[in-house]
Protein backbone atom coordinates (compact mmCIF):
# COMPACT_ATOMS: atom_id res chain seq x y z
CA UNK A 1 0.00 0.00 0.00
CA UNK A 2 1.28 3.47 -0.94
CA UNK A 3 0.15 7.00 -0.22
CA UNK A 4 -0.24 7.51 -3.95
CA UNK A 5 -2.93 4.79 -4.01
CA UNK A 6 -5.36 7.33 -2.56
CA UNK A 7 -7.17 10.27 -4.14
CA UNK A 8 -8.52 12.07 -1.04
CA UNK A 9 -6.95 12.96 2.30
CA UNK A 10 -9.46 13.63 5.08
CA UNK A 11 -7.97 15.49 8.02
CA UNK A 12 -8.56 16.06 11.62
CA UNK A 13 -7.43 19.65 12.13
CA UNK A 14 -6.66 20.35 15.80
CA UNK A 15 -3.69 18.34 16.98
CA UNK A 16 -2.82 17.34 13.41
CA UNK A 17 -2.56 20.61 11.46
CA UNK A 18 -3.07 23.16 14.23
CA UNK A 19 -0.96 22.89 17.40
CA UNK A 20 -3.91 22.92 19.75
CA UNK A 21 -1.92 21.78 22.78
CA UNK A 22 0.39 24.79 22.59
CA UNK A 23 -2.63 27.00 21.93
CA UNK A 24 -4.47 25.61 24.94
CA UNK A 25 -1.45 25.89 27.23
CA UNK A 26 -0.91 29.54 26.31
CA UNK A 27 -4.59 30.47 26.68
CA UNK A 28 -4.88 28.64 30.02
CA UNK A 29 -1.77 30.24 31.56
CA UNK A 30 -3.68 33.02 33.40
CA UNK A 31 -5.90 30.38 34.98
CA UNK A 32 -2.98 28.11 35.85
CA UNK A 33 -1.12 31.01 37.45
CA UNK A 34 -4.06 31.49 39.83
CA UNK A 35 -4.06 27.87 41.02
CA UNK A 36 -0.86 28.14 43.05
CA UNK A 37 -0.08 24.61 41.87
CA UNK A 38 2.96 23.30 40.06
CA UNK A 39 0.94 21.63 37.33
CA UNK A 40 2.87 20.06 34.47
CA UNK A 41 1.82 20.67 30.88
CA UNK A 42 0.69 17.06 30.54
CA UNK A 43 -1.37 17.28 33.75
CA UNK A 44 -3.09 20.37 32.37
CA UNK A 45 -3.75 18.77 28.99
CA UNK A 46 -4.99 15.53 30.52
CA UNK A 47 -7.48 17.42 32.70
CA UNK A 48 -8.60 19.44 29.70
CA UNK A 49 -9.11 16.31 27.60
CA UNK A 50 -11.07 14.63 30.37
CA UNK A 51 -13.45 17.56 30.80
CA UNK A 52 -13.73 18.24 27.08
CA UNK A 53 -14.63 14.64 26.23
CA UNK A 54 -17.23 14.51 29.01
CA UNK A 55 -18.78 17.81 27.93
CA UNK A 56 -18.89 16.75 24.27
CA UNK A 57 -20.81 13.62 25.29
CA UNK A 58 -23.20 15.65 27.46
CA UNK A 59 -23.86 18.46 24.97
CA UNK A 60 -23.09 17.14 21.46
CA UNK A 61 -24.86 20.02 19.71
CA UNK A 62 -23.04 22.78 21.62
CA UNK A 63 -20.67 24.75 19.34
CA UNK A 64 -17.04 24.18 20.22
CA UNK A 65 -16.26 27.77 21.26
CA UNK A 66 -19.10 27.61 23.78
CA UNK A 67 -18.04 24.15 24.88
CA UNK A 68 -14.49 25.39 25.51
CA UNK A 69 -15.91 28.07 27.80
CA UNK A 70 -17.68 25.36 29.82
CA UNK A 71 -14.46 23.30 29.93
CA UNK A 72 -12.65 26.36 31.28
CA UNK A 73 -15.23 26.69 34.04
CA UNK A 74 -14.94 22.98 34.84
CA UNK A 75 -11.17 23.25 35.09
CA UNK A 76 -11.48 26.29 37.33
CA UNK A 77 -13.82 24.35 39.58
CA UNK A 78 -11.47 21.37 39.75
CA UNK A 79 -8.57 23.67 40.67
CA UNK A 80 -10.66 25.83 43.06
CA UNK A 81 -10.12 29.07 41.13
CA UNK A 82 -12.77 31.79 41.01
CA UNK A 83 -13.50 33.03 37.47
CA UNK A 84 -16.09 35.16 35.71
CA UNK A 85 -18.04 34.62 32.50
CA UNK A 86 -15.71 36.90 30.55
CA UNK A 87 -12.71 34.71 31.45
CA UNK A 88 -14.52 31.61 30.22
CA UNK A 89 -15.74 33.30 27.03
CA UNK A 90 -12.24 34.55 26.24
CA UNK A 91 -10.91 31.02 26.46
CA UNK A 92 -13.74 29.81 24.24
CA UNK A 93 -12.68 32.34 21.62
CA UNK A 94 -8.97 31.50 21.84
CA UNK A 95 -8.98 28.98 18.97
CA UNK A 96 -8.25 31.78 16.49
CA UNK A 97 -4.91 32.28 18.24
CA UNK A 98 -3.82 28.63 18.18
CA UNK A 99 -0.82 28.27 15.83
CA UNK A 100 -0.32 25.89 12.94
CA UNK A 101 2.52 23.40 13.31
CA UNK A 102 5.65 24.67 11.57
CA UNK A 103 5.49 22.01 8.84
CA UNK A 104 1.75 22.18 8.16
CA UNK A 105 1.43 24.87 5.50
CA UNK A 106 4.23 23.66 3.23
CA UNK A 107 3.02 20.06 3.50
CA UNK A 108 -0.59 20.96 2.69
CA UNK A 109 0.44 23.05 -0.31
CA UNK A 110 2.39 20.09 -1.67
CA UNK A 111 -0.33 17.53 -0.95
CA UNK A 112 -2.98 19.78 -2.52
CA UNK A 113 -1.22 19.21 -5.86
CA UNK A 114 -1.86 15.47 -5.63
CA UNK A 115 -5.01 14.93 -3.52
CA UNK A 116 -8.37 16.41 -2.74
CA UNK A 117 -8.23 17.69 0.83
CA UNK A 118 -11.13 17.45 3.29
CA UNK A 119 -11.59 18.51 6.93
CA UNK A 120 -13.52 16.46 9.52
CA UNK A 121 -13.19 18.41 12.76
CA UNK A 122 -14.69 18.80 16.22
CA UNK A 123 -14.99 22.54 15.70
CA UNK A 124 -17.47 25.32 15.10
CA UNK A 125 -17.52 27.08 11.75
CA UNK A 126 -16.34 30.50 12.91
CA UNK A 127 -13.36 29.07 14.77
CA UNK A 128 -12.33 26.95 11.81
CA UNK A 129 -12.61 29.92 9.45
CA UNK A 130 -10.02 31.70 11.62
CA UNK A 131 -7.75 28.65 11.72
CA UNK A 132 -8.11 28.10 7.99
CA UNK A 133 -6.38 31.42 7.36
CA UNK A 134 -3.29 29.88 8.96
CA UNK A 135 -3.37 26.74 6.82
CA UNK A 136 -2.75 28.26 3.42
CA UNK A 137 -4.91 25.99 1.23
CA UNK A 138 -8.50 25.77 0.05
CA UNK A 139 -10.11 22.55 1.24
CA UNK A 140 -12.40 20.65 -1.10
CA UNK A 141 -14.91 19.99 1.68
CA UNK A 142 -15.24 20.94 5.35
CA UNK A 143 -17.36 18.94 7.79
CA UNK A 144 -17.60 20.38 11.29
CA UNK A 145 -19.16 19.23 14.53
CA UNK A 146 -21.37 22.30 14.39
CA UNK A 147 -22.83 21.23 11.04
CA UNK A 148 -23.11 17.56 12.00
CA UNK A 149 -24.51 18.05 15.50
CA UNK A 150 -22.12 15.72 17.32
CA UNK A 151 -18.47 15.28 18.16
CA UNK A 152 -15.99 12.63 17.08
CA UNK A 153 -15.60 9.76 17.84
CA UNK A 154 -19.38 9.52 17.34
CA UNK A 155 -20.48 7.33 14.42
CA UNK A 156 -22.62 10.20 13.17
CA UNK A 157 -19.57 12.28 12.23
CA UNK A 158 -17.97 9.57 10.12
CA UNK A 159 -21.31 8.53 8.59
CA UNK A 160 -21.82 12.17 7.60
CA UNK A 161 -18.42 12.44 5.98
CA UNK A 162 -18.62 9.12 4.15
CA UNK A 163 -22.11 9.83 2.80
CA UNK A 164 -21.20 13.34 1.66
CA UNK A 165 -18.05 12.10 -0.03
CA UNK A 166 -20.06 9.38 -1.76
CA UNK A 167 -22.32 12.11 -3.16
CA UNK A 168 -19.14 13.55 -4.69
CA UNK A 169 -18.39 10.12 -6.23
CA UNK A 170 -15.59 9.49 -3.73
CA UNK A 171 -15.44 5.90 -2.51
CA UNK A 172 -14.05 4.78 0.85
CA UNK A 173 -11.22 3.02 -0.93
CA UNK A 174 -10.03 6.37 -2.29
CA UNK A 175 -9.87 8.00 1.17
CA UNK A 176 -6.98 8.11 3.64
CA UNK A 177 -8.06 9.55 6.99
CA UNK A 178 -5.13 11.51 8.42
CA UNK A 179 -5.08 12.45 12.09
CA UNK A 180 -3.19 12.57 15.37
CA UNK A 181 -5.87 11.36 17.78
CA UNK A 182 -6.20 7.60 18.17
CA UNK A 183 -9.35 8.14 20.25
CA UNK A 184 -11.21 10.69 18.10
CA UNK A 185 -10.11 9.52 14.66
CA UNK A 186 -8.26 6.25 14.18
CA UNK A 187 -10.52 4.03 16.27
CA UNK A 188 -13.69 5.24 14.47
CA UNK A 189 -11.89 5.18 11.11
CA UNK A 190 -11.25 1.47 11.72
CA UNK A 191 -14.90 0.95 12.59
CA UNK A 192 -16.04 2.71 9.41
CA UNK A 193 -13.70 0.83 7.09
CA UNK A 194 -11.39 3.75 6.31
CA UNK A 195 -7.64 3.46 5.83
CA UNK A 196 -5.77 5.82 8.10
CA UNK A 197 -2.50 7.68 8.54
CA UNK A 198 -1.31 8.51 12.06
CA UNK A 199 0.48 11.84 12.41
CA UNK A 200 2.12 11.05 15.74
CA UNK A 201 2.82 14.58 16.90
CA UNK A 202 3.47 13.38 20.46
CA UNK A 203 6.09 10.79 19.48
CA UNK A 204 8.64 12.28 21.88
CA UNK A 205 6.18 12.54 24.77
CA UNK A 206 4.38 10.09 27.00
CA UNK A 207 0.61 9.87 27.32
CA UNK A 208 -2.15 11.19 25.11
CA UNK A 209 -2.05 14.91 25.87
CA UNK A 210 -5.40 16.62 25.31
CA UNK A 211 -7.07 13.52 23.88
CA UNK A 212 -8.40 10.51 25.73
CA UNK A 213 -6.69 7.12 25.47
CA UNK A 214 -8.36 4.70 23.05
CA UNK A 215 -10.05 1.63 24.49
CA UNK A 216 -7.53 -0.41 22.52
CA UNK A 217 -4.80 0.45 20.05
CA UNK A 218 -6.43 0.92 16.63
CA UNK A 219 -4.82 -0.22 13.40
CA UNK A 220 -3.09 2.46 11.35
CA UNK A 221 -1.93 1.97 7.77
CA UNK A 222 0.74 4.68 7.76
CA UNK A 223 2.57 6.49 10.54
CA UNK A 224 4.62 9.69 10.40
CA UNK A 225 5.80 12.09 13.09
CA UNK A 226 4.72 15.18 11.16
CA UNK A 227 2.90 16.38 8.08
CA UNK A 228 6.31 17.24 6.67
CA UNK A 229 7.34 13.59 6.89
CA UNK A 230 4.13 12.54 5.17
CA UNK A 231 4.71 14.94 2.27
CA UNK A 232 8.35 13.78 1.99
CA UNK A 233 7.21 10.14 1.83
CA UNK A 234 4.82 10.96 -1.00
CA UNK A 235 7.59 12.81 -2.86
CA UNK A 236 9.79 9.74 -2.50
CA UNK A 237 7.06 7.52 -3.93
CA UNK A 238 6.75 9.84 -6.92
CA UNK A 239 10.53 9.97 -7.36
CA UNK A 240 10.52 13.74 -6.90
Amino acid sequence: MKLSDFKVLTFDCYGTLIDWESGMAAALKPLIDKTGRNLTRDEILDAHGRHESAQQAETPAMPYSQLLAVVYARLAGEWSVAINNADAAAYGNSVKDWPAFADTVEALKYLKQHFRLVILSNIDNASFAASNKRLGVEFDAIYTAEDIGSYKPADRNFDHMVSHLAALDIAKADVLHTAESLFHDHAPANKHGLKSCWINRRHEQEGFGATRPPAEMPHVDFQFNSMGEMAAAHRAEKGA
